[in-house]
């Protein structure tokens, strides 16, 4: 998880400032490194609407290793399963599909989060960056972590002010 490049895009986004990104449906991760070569700010690995397998979507996090380009999975639904898969190979956060409610977003950010804060399992070989102290890397990712709901109906918009 590149907690330095998260920082910086919150603070861009909380800035009202412009964030360049890019929305990867394709399977190549060059695409990937092109978007970290140009200096992007983010990119959104699609797995919703994409064709993107897991082992796809491994190799577009890949990409990002050691980058200032923040990566996240866009699953293709709210899963605990799927949350914690995504981070656990090393995506910096997740963007999920057809939020409606609050209590939805908490339930998200409890799957993204560790104990003692959430219910992310203990697994992460990869987003610890093979060996980075365990501790260290759970309090930072829970500080860190992003979960970005989309807001897709007029009910869930209307929920806004409670997510």
């Amino acid at each position: 998880m590149k907690f330095a490049a998260i920082q910086a895009l919150r603070r861009k986004l909380s800035r009202d400032e412009t964030a360049l990104g890019l929305w990867v449906t394709l399977e190549s991760p060059s695409i990937t490194e092109m978007a970290v070569a140009l200096g992007l700010d983010w990119v959104v690995i699609d797995a919703e609407h994409g064709h993107l397998d897991w082992k796809e979507i491994v190799e577009h996090l890949r990409a990002t290793v050691r980058s200032e380009t923040v990566a996240l999975v866009r699953l293709a639904e709210l899963n605990g399963g799927l949350i914690k898969r995504a981070l656990d190979i090393g995506a910096d956060g997740v963007v999920i599909p057809w939020v409606e409610t609050a209590e939805q977003v908490r339930q998200a950010v409890a799957w993204a989060r560790y104990p003692t804060e959430g219910l992310r399992g203990i697994g992460a070989e990869r987003a610890t960056g093979w060996g980075q102290c365990f501790v260290e890397h759970a309090a930072q990712a829970n500080d860190h972590v992003l979960v970005v709901p989309i807001i897709e109906s007029v009910r869930a918009a209307s929920e806004v002010p409670r997510m």
